[in-house]
């Protein structure tokens, strides 16, 4: 079978991110097990399916643990046979079954109740199963890919989890890096979420300042969110500031809000309140010296990128210009920086 462009499924450029498409690459021609790790919303199923596509083994069953509560877990995992028990009208096959031949991606393992880590660590071992009710055990035989965002290791130091399931879970283990670590395979993300649910519009050179400042707590989730609200918001060419969401938009303020508390904290010489023109050092406080708005603004400049110790995406958000404009002026006025 020809293999796959995993640059397909997996976006974006960064130093990290090259190095999980090598993983990838490796994992997906054996079989062994794979922990894949990372705080929620980086993309750990996106990874489990590249790894599954490598050989294009078939099926790819998703169990989301995190989902299945109660007493139907069990006929969930493992199915159950007619009449088992009240409301079980017809036999039912379950995803341990239905994952026969190809790869089981249990994502956030970690969920999972311990009387069932302990009958998932047999069906791993001993590749066999009882449905719900049955006395004939059953078959299947496939490649586990587990994620989860918890520290599993801490998480069996407090006997949350099984100490024999995590070590026959974490042959190789894949850390998949949040998003704030990884700042420059944005724009690449945002060009794959634009062509997915837009209509050929493209970002503002602040707009996409502005996504590139905030942190994103939820990751690559978050930020496809973000991008659809975008679209949902303006459905222009041009996409702007006032189209980003609300966590975004309090982040841009509350930048700005820190910057202005800062300076005006800093030890510097004040405005006189009755002139909007500063008076140097060493005057009278009576005849105020008006400066040409070129060094007004060469000096608001300087100061924000002091305050901003260097970073040139935080300064342009500050002072409300686009990041192309601060450059340009930075080397207008040959400001050190």
């Amino acid at each position: 079978m020809q293999d796959m462009d995993l640059t397909q499924v997996i976006i974006g450029q960064s130093a990290r991110m090259r190095q999980v498409l090598r993983m990838v690459e490796k994992l997906g021609r054996c079989r062994w097990p794979v922990l894949l790790l990372g705080e929620t919303g980086t993309g750990k199923e996106v990874v489990a399916r590249a790894i599954h596509n490598v050989l294009g083994e078939r099926p790819f069953v998703t169990i989301d643990c995190s989902s299945m509560v109660g007493p139907l877990m069990e006929s969930e995992l493992f199915g159950h046979v007619k009449g088992s028990f009240t409301g079980a009208y017809q036999s039912k096959l379950g995803l341990i079954e239905m994952a026969n031949g190809g790869s089981a991606f249990f994502d956030e393992i970690g969920e999972l109740p311990l009387d069932l880590q302990a009958k998932l660590l047999r069906v791993l071992q001993q590749k066999e199963f009882r449905p719900v009710g049955s006395l004939t055990p059953r078959h299947s035989d496939f490649r586990i890919i587990a994620a989860s965002n918890r520290d599993l290791a801490r998480e069996v130091e407090r006997g949350a989890f099984r100490r024999d399931l995590y070590y026959r879970l974490s042959v190789v283990n894949l850390r998949i890096t949040p998003l704030r670590d990884r700042k420059e395979d944005i724009p690449s993300l945002i060009a794959h979420f634009m062509e997915r649910y837009g209509n050929r519009q493209v970002l503002s050179r602040e707009a996409l300042d502005a996504i590139l400042s905030y942190d994103w707590p939820g990751n690559v989730r978050e930020l496809e969110n973000c991008v659809q609200h975008m679209l949902a918001m303006n459905s222009g060419p041009l996409l702007h500031t006032a189209e980003l969401p609300s966590s975004v938009q309090n982040h841009i303020q509350a930048k700005r809000s820190q910057y202005l508390v800062a300076a005006a904290a800093a030890d510097v010489p004040r405005i006189p309140p009755q002139s909007p023109f500063p008076v140097p050092a060493g005057g009278d406080g009576q005849t105020p010296v008006i400066l040409p708005l070129v060094e007004l603004e060469k000096r608001a400049i300087a100061q924000t990128l002091e305050y901003t110790r260097g970073d040139r995406v935080m300064a342009a958000n500050l002072l409300g210009i686009g990041r192309t404009t601060l450059y340009r002026k930075i080397k207008e006025y040959a400001i050190a920086s």
